[in-house]
């Protein structure tokens, strides 16, 4: 009686030894559910938010731990940061940016439409610019070369647009010699 009883204690050992191993193997699986879904949902918000689909930037601004709007804010740096370079910002250049974040995914009334109006109204620290150059470098770095040009291609477009919005007379000096220097400075940034 006694063997029989020690085999079935040795079995329900056993059983409770294997049932704790897939309850953590369950649950590592679980998790490894809820990360891959949780990788899904950011890259969601940041196809929402700044219309990029390309899989290799989502990647690189997930693994960046960046939150979707902090990027939609950041993404208007070179925008911001160009209309000021010649000290001043025109209210065309003002609406370029508006009409650009709109696009992007900023609601009005929003914090990052708030930053984004403060930023229109008093030129941002000298630091914003740095830290977006660091940003840049790092995500340029987790970029395939296709990538990084299409990055660069879309955000020099728009800081372009920007510069452009005030206008010349008939087209004529219709980038500022500062805003011209700062464009070539940002697309730095990107080589």
């Amino acid at each position: 009686m006694k063997g029989t009883e020690n085999v079935k204690g040795l079995k329900a050992k056993a059983k409770a030894l294997e049932d704790s191993f897939f309850a953590k193997e369950n649950e590592r699986i679980l998790q490894e559910l809820r990360a891959v879904k949780a990788l899904e949902v950011k890259k969601k918000e940041f196809r929402e938010y700044l219309n990029i689909d390309n899989e290799e930037i989502l990647d690189a601004l997930v693994e960046l731990e960046i939150e979707p709007v902090t990027m939609v804010a950041f993404s208007l740096v070179p925008l911001v940061e160009v209309a000021w370079a010649d000290g001043e910002i025109q209210a065309k250049e003002r609406d370029a940016i508006i009409q650009a974040a709109i696009e992007g995914g900023v609601e009005e009334g929003s914090p990052t439409c708030d930053l984004l109006r403060n930023w229109l109204k008093m030129k941002p620290d000298p630091k914003l610019l740095e830290v977006w150059k660091g940003y840049m470098e790092v995500l340029k770095d987790s970029l395939g070369e296709r990538s990084r040009a299409q990055l660069k291609s879309g955000t020099m477009g728009r800081a372009r647009a920007v510069a452009e919005a005030a206008g010349g007379f008939l087209g004529v000096a219709s980038i500022s010699a500062a805003e011209k220097k700062m464009i070539e400075e940002l697309e730095w940034s990107f080589d």
